[in-house]
């Protein structure tokens, strides 16, 4: 279904389209479920290299294959998940059920109930989307914040010797030296997700 921007419920999505553009592979509801997808299938690979005593015969080798099921996703395989969804009628629920096909075409159906083992579906949403925001502002933000501060470090060589406000002593214009302190605070905070099984405490995990 295309998009009319005279249609849309949001300008991100109408008038300033090509401008955001960018981020539809981060924060649409594509990407959602992709990232959901990932944070599934990462976390069966984690449990298979604990190893969790039930997945030892897991072969390593397949995880390659586990691994292309979300880094090679498409919207087609985002089409068939939401058609899940049509039944399940549960968003999370729809990932479990379409990794679990996967499973099988991947001679691991003898493993899938591990998929989404002792988790409950804000584990995955609160992993997912702090991902997804973390990998926009390193993969998106900060690369064109740097190319604003690599043009203003030419401006600052180019208007050396002409005479303006908010210049500091160094010679350095106020508005570069914040731009630059605040990109320092944002790389040194944290990315944090939840991650604490269906009752925050580990209990399915610990029994196991």
């Amino acid at each position: 279904m295309s998009l009319s921007p005279l249609k849309a419920i949001s300008p991100i999505d109408g008038r300033y389209a090509s401008k955001t553009e960018s981020l539809v592979p981060f924060f649409s509801e594509e990407a959602l479920i992709k990232y959901r997808v990932k944070v599934e299938i990462e976390y069966f690979i984690a449990l298979c290299e604990l190893p969790l005593p039930q997945l030892e015969g897991v072969d390593k080798h397949s995880f390659i294959a586990l691994r292309e099921i979300y880094s090679d996703f498409t919207t087609a395989d985002a089409q068939a998940i939401k058609d899940i969804e049509k039944v399940t009628n549960h968003d999370v629920k729809a990932v479990e059920y379409f990794i679990k096909e996967k499973f099988d075409g991947l001679d691991l159906s003898d493993h899938k109930e591990f998929i989404h083992f002792g988790l409950t579906s804000q584990d995955i949403n609160n992993t997912a989307i702090p991902l997804s925001l973390k990998d926009a502002v390193n993969q998106v933000y900060v690369p064109q914040l740097l190319e604003v501060v690599d043009h203003l470090r030419q401006l600052v060589d180019e208007w050396a010797n002409i005479p303006l406000l908010a210049r500091l002593m160094d010679n350095q214009p106020l508005l570069l030296v914040r731009i630059e302190e605040q990109l320092n605070l944002l790389n040194d905070i944290p990315s944090a997700a939840k991650f604490g099984g269906a009752t925050g405490n580990f209990n399915a995990h610990k029994v196991a």
